[in-house]
């Protein structure tokens, strides 16, 4: 989808519109977007300043701009001490920083990023999370951010949309997508969650299948609890501990918990849920 917005694809069918403008036979250097690639794609004989200068350059801008743009962005992605290295001598973090400084100077209309925060380590992807969507704030493009990783898309998105098998499944808000999923497979991709078989016996005559999406966070052990369990697995993961609870009726139930309350395997168990954090799919 991001090729074919980017203008490296043609879609089979349907357009593809900015503003309202049909941009779909465009060639990509027309459409006015730009684009941070996986792999950074900087040119590995130029300065840092060279690579933010070469797109504008092609543009046939005049220098003076150039170097006002450079500046500017410079500023914006805390890179201007470091402007007159090679890329080969930045970290992964900064050589991240600079690709998206290039794709931010030629002042697009829309910002395409495809997971850009692939090839960092656990923290400085963390970090950069928060770099880039206060960047984005602050310089008001509307921005397409590709990701596999769940808890950027919901870091980091005004909203979402969850593309299964080239389909658009979901569109929505983060807290929408995570606590109102429209299907099953949306539930399953997104986040950690249990899913209980049922059937609805009230509202409308008859019954109709349905899964209940409850998420791990959602139940909690209390002593007099309504349902009862036994602690099969935990596992231990910083903040929280996961329990792999065995439910009455061979429903096997993900309970999460801090630290502190972590329950040892085996042990028997009362679980209870507030119902309003319950979401029935039907089907």
């Amino acid at each position: 989808t991001l090729r074919c917005v980017a203008g490296f694809e043609h879609p089979e069918a349907g357009r593809i519109c900015i503003d309202g403008e049909d941009i779909t036979g465009l060639p990509p250097e027309k459409r006015d977007i730009g684009m941070v690639f996986q792999n950074y794609a900087l040119f590995p004989h130029l300065t840092v300043r060279r690579n933010l200068a070469f797109g504008l350059e092609m543009r046939g801008v005049a220098r003076a701009e150039i170097e006002r743009r450079v500046e500017a962005v410079l500023g914006m992605v805390q890179l201007g001490a470091l402007a007159e290295r090679f890329p080969r001598q930045l970290s992964g973090g900064q050589q991240q920083r600079v690709a998206l400084a290039r794709a931010l100077v030629i002042e697009p209309r829309l910002l395409l990023l495809d997971e850009p925060l692939a090839n960092l380590d656990a923290v400085l992807r963390e970090d950069m999370r928060v770099f880039i969507r206060d960047l984005q704030r602050r310089v008001g493009i509307t921005t397409l951010y590709v990701t596999h990783d769940q808890a950027e898309a919901m870091v980091m998105s005004d909203r979402v949309a969850v593309m299964l098998g080239g389909q658009l499944q979901q569109f929505d808000v983060p807290e929408a997508i995570y606590l109102r999923p429209r299907s099953v497979e949306v539930a399953r991709f997104i986040g950690r969650s249990n899913l209980i078989e049922g059937r609805v016996r009230a509202i409308v005559p008859g019954s109709a299948p349905v899964q209940v999406t409850l998420r791990p966070e959602a139940i909690h052990f209390r002593a007099d609890g309504p349902y009862a369990g036994r602690v099969a697995r935990s596992y231990f993961l910083g903040s929280t501990v996961e329990h792999v609870v065995e439910a009455a009726g061979g429903q096997t139930l993900l309970v999460q918990t801090p630290p502190g309350g972590r329950l040892p395997e085996g042990a028997q168990c009362g679980l209870a849920f507030e119902p309003g954090h319950a979401w029935v799919i039907p089907g």
